[in-house]
């Protein structure tokens, strides 16, 4: 069984988009997936799965909730491996002055074309820090996502593909979860 951190765009926002977290787990179980724990109220959930294809799981996620909630978000997955990676590529890890709260990983369905992805590196981003690497992009927001000046909209229509970002203290509570998992805890 492979170990999964599913990372659903938008839900629970602003009011918006709402879904329990037990309707949720409820809804993941329904498809199969085995064990499913939820993160905060934002659509986080780490499950087990035999399903090879993750892209079809995700979309038959996104039906689901469609069918279920009347919206339909966007769904990333990520394996342990690949969350393991995630952690390890992080390109601003031996900063000491890094805010955790303030560093953001937006996981992309697919990894962005290489014209999109220097048009995104050529682009002025002072203050923030933006990196990318395969299906992540790493943003640091020394003054906070609120009084960023960046082209976040741009950014990702640029990249052509969908992204749901979470913070790095995000990031790392849902790999201790699914370390957990995969360690049978």
């Amino acid at each position: 069984m492979t170990v999964v951190v599913g990372l659903l765009r938008g839900v629970n926002v602003g009011g918006k988009n709402k879904i329990r977290m037990e309707a949720l787990r409820a809804l993941c179980e329904s498809l199969g997936c085995e064990e499913p724990r939820t993160l905060i109220q934002s659509g986080n959930v780490v499950f087990r799965t035999q399903e090879r294809n993750l892209r079809q799981l995700a979309q038959r996620l996104e039906q689901a909730i469609e069918r279920g909630h009347g919206f339909r978000p966007a769904v990333v997955l990520r394996t342990l491996a690949e969350m393991r990676g995630v952690v390890a590529r992080n390109p601003f890890a031996g900063r000491r002055d890094l805010n955790p709260a303030k560093l953001i990983v937006t996981f992309l369905g697919d990894q962005p074309a290489a014209s999109a992805r220097d048009r995104i590196l050529a682009m002025k981003t002072n203050p923030e820090e933006l990196r990318l690497d395969g299906r992540e992009m790493f943003i640091y927001f020394p003054l906070g996502m609120g009084r960023t000046k960046l082209p976040v909209a741009r950014i990702e229509k640029t990249l052509g593909t969908v992204g749901t970002g979470r913070n790095w203290n995000t990031v790392l509570k849902l790999l201790d979860i699914a370390e957990q998992m995969a360690g049978g805890r």
